[in-house]
């Protein structure tokens, strides 16, 4: 039967930056070693490729258990095997939801069932239901590209901007580049939810451009909704629009040190530190430390003038 976890959190106002830090009783290892669940929206986005596999290389090192599953953009399926993760078990979770609010049923669950849950990369609704945040500063990786835009076209003009609602870090990407370029004399032509997918990505773009093919820059939510619009770019003859992503994937740094691509740059992000820090938060939490209530991890514009310093192949 699945153990509950006794858990007695210590919270501390820290008033200047509104952080709180939690500590817990050290937690009993099981003999046969911590078993902990892991989900994330799309598991075949290569940014959650890297991620899960830096969190695995993490836990299996400490000679611990880790049972992921990917919902695949759903949100019914990720609740459902998040019911499923907790009757196999789990200690704790790795979570990052598909949307932000309607992943609140699960997080009633792990609740009831007394499970830890670190929350990285995307905040669920309700940051109360988590033991912890990890994640980018997402605005400040949408704010970048603006402001680098804003730089680059001075007189402004038309933009697309391809995002995804039910994303909290997408919506926060989204907003940074908005205000960023608020009051720069740039008009927002089309704002349409990619689901932060390549495919849907290309699919909307190639329609969004026919009608506005004049278009000086499009803003994608993440790298992979950059790349589909690419494709349409592309496809339709554009070669003069500036097309920015969020995440600094190895896709990307290779469209920018090719010196040839549309793509313009990127809010980069490390997968692998959120991985990493990820871990050790956990740890330290089961170890009964104390711990803040969120880790934000830096972000920051990744152009073809500063690709090579970060690697063009592999994740930074």
């Amino acid at each position: 039967m699945k153990k509950v976890l006794s858990i007695v959190l210590l919270t501390v106002l820290i008033a200047a930056f509104g952080i709180a830090s939690v500590s817990a009783e050290a937690l009993e290892r099981p003999e046969d070693g911590w078993k902990f669940g892991y989900t994330c929206m799309d598991g075949t986005n290569p940014f959650f490729v890297i991620l899960e596999k830096t969190i695995r290389e993490g836990v299996e090192a400490n000679g611990d258990t880790l049972i992921s599953l990917d919902p695949a953009n759903d949100i019914t399926l990720q609740i459902n095997q998040i019911e499923d993760l907790i009757t196999q078990g789990i200690d704790a979770i790795f979570l990052n939801p598909q949307d932000a609010e309607g992943i609140l049923p699960a997080l009633d669950m792990l609740k009831e069932a007394g499970i830890p849950i670190i929350n990285f990369d995307t905040e669920v609704a309700d940051l109360s239901y988590v033991t912890s945040y990890v994640g980018s500063d997402n605005y400040n990786a949408g704010k970048v590209c603006g402001e680098d835009l804003v730089k680059k076209v001075p007189e402004g003009g038309d933009i697309i901007i391809l995002d995804s609602p039910t994303m909290q870090s997408v919506v926060d990407r989204t907003n940074g580049f908005l205000d960023a370029i608020e009051g720069k004399g740039f008009n927002v032509v089309a704002q349409q939810d990619a689901k932060g997918n390549l495919e849907v990505s290309m699919g909307i773009a190639e329609d969004l451009l026919q009608a506005h093919g004049d278009v000086v820059a499009i803003f994608g939510g993440n790298d992979p909704t950059a790349l589909g619009a690419l494709a349409a770019a592309n496809a339709a003859g554009i070669t003069d629009a500036l097309i920015y992503g969020v995440d600094g994937s190895p896709d990307i740094k290779a469209e920018l040190a090719s010196g040839e691509s549309l793509i313009e740059g990127s809010g980069a992000q490390s997968p692998i530190s959120i991985a990493r820090k990820s871990v050790e938060v956990m740890y330290k939490f089961l170890d009964g430390e104390e711990i803040e209530d969120r880790y934000p991890v830096e972000t920051f514009l990744m152009t073809a003038d500063n690709v090579k310093e970060y690697g063009v192949e592999g994740w930074q």
